[in-house]
């Protein structure tokens, strides 16, 4: 009898100790630095009207906790989420629809879409989760030819576009302003790195996040739940894109999740906390996609 009690104990003690020497792949902090669990993240998530997950663009964890929240949405929403991001831009809309109803094939819909290089390992799961359970994808991002417009001329380079290529962007005029602490940061950083800066390299960073606060607007239902998926400095200290929504809409829920990497993570670093509701930690030596 003794030696059947003490071998259970020996197995959870050597389990323990293996436990304690693994290598962590990742931690959910909250804005206050607490470690939180990743249902508990789905769970607030689900309450929200909107959700922006900041990702890392090569980061291969911030892509699958990407997908997992989705599908963790879908199920405690009953299906009803939409998604949307800013790895399409808004006249691939068509064609995006397109492939989710059925109408192309997949490789009608790569090559004649504007796909990231990295669609293939990071964005396509969360296409194909779309098409399987019929669910609307938006297309939220900004032509890129008017981003580059407004770089070269300013908001006033978008005046003499035509009615149909104004339907792909925010509605004009926008309500910017150069005050907000992630455009008046780029000038001040771009100046530090030299070279010839203008007012105009924040305003096409800011006809971006317009033109996607827009376009999420636009396509949310009551009772859903929008999944955003962009850039974390699109919505990072609760700036970019979620500004913009607070200026058109102030009543909206909204959660972010953003993603750091560190050297360790057993802790949240203090430059990373409150910059969003939930700070995804990763070691900076993860995989990266690209």
């Amino acid at each position: 009898m003794r030696f059947k009690i003490l071998v259970p104990i020996a197995v959870v003690f050597f389990t323990l100790t293996a436990m304690k020497g693994d290598k962590q792949a990742f931690q959910f902090f909250n804005a206050k630095g607490k470690k939180v669990k990743f249902e508990n993240v789905v769970k607030e998530a689900a309450k929200a009207d909107i959700v922006f997950f900041g990702e890392l663009h090569n980061n291969a964890m911030a892509h699958w906790f990407e997908l997992q929240l989705t599908k963790g949405l879908y199920d405690k929403k009953d299906g009803k989420i939409v998604l949307g991001a800013e790895m399409f831009e808004s006249d691939n809309q068509l064609l995006l629809d397109e492939y989710l109803g059925g109408k192309i094939k997949t490789k009608s819909f790569e090559d004649e879409a504007k796909m990231w290089n990295n669609y293939k390992t990071d964005y396509k799961p969360l296409v194909e989760f779309a098409k399987e359970n019929h669910l609307k994808f938006i297309a939220t991002n900004i032509p890129r030819r008017y981003a580059s417009l407004v770089n070269k001329q300013g908001f006033e380079g978008l005046d003499s576009l035509t009615d149909e290529a104004k339907r792909l962007i925010a509605p004009l005029p926008v309500d910017y302003d150069a005050e907000v602490k992630c455009y008046s940061d780029m000038i001040e950083m771009m100046g530090g790195m030299g070279g010839h800066v203008t007012a105009n390299i924040p305003k096409a960073q800011a006809i971006k996040d317009a033109t996607m606060a827009h376009f999420i607007l636009e396509n949310l239902q009551a009772g859903e739940t929008f999944i955003h998926y962009n850039g974390s400095y699109h919505s990072d200290n609760f700036e970019g894109i979620v500004w913009w929504i607070k200026q058109q809409s102030p009543e909206m829920k909204i959660v972010t999740i953003t993603t750091v990497e560190q050297d360790t993570i057993t802790d949240l670093s203090e430059d990373a906390m409150n910059t969003a509701d939930f700070i995804l930690a990763v070691p900076s030596d993860m995989t990266k996609t690209y």
